[in-house]
């Protein structure tokens, strides 16, 4: 069986700030200490983040295990430093491509997971 943190994507639902209704994306997530990182390479131009930050609910799938839990940006210094090394630890090495400008200007997102 495969470990939540080892799969390549989270899946997050969130709540459509204008309509209501579930927006549903795949992303690239780290799983530490209980907590999923994502990295919103639009920043809050992305309409999850946007809707994120209206309805901090959302639904939180890693492989077959999905949760209904809470959504924020990372605002502490040092979080936002984790999320950053260890999505580039996880994502960088074998893309064949640099990562290290999206890992300096995407906007860290933190959803509790334990």
């Amino acid at each position: 069986m495969t470990e939540p943190g080892d799969l390549e994507f989270a899946y997050l639902t969130t709540s459509g700030r204008i309509t209501g209704g579930a927006h549903r994306v795949e992303l690239w997530f780290v799983l530490h200490e209980g907590t999923v990182f994502l990295l919103a390479g639009e920043g809050d131009r992305s309409d999850w983040v946007r809707n994120l930050m209206i309805s901090p609910d959302v639904i939180l799938e890693l492989g077959d295990r999905r949760r209904t839990t809470r959504a924020r940006v990372v605002a502490d210094p040092e979080e936002d430093a984790t999320a950053r090394r260890l999505m580039l630890e996880k994502y960088e090495p074998g893309r064949g491509s640099d990562l290290s400008s999206w890992g300096r200007t995407a906007v860290p997102i933190a959803v509790e997971w334990a």
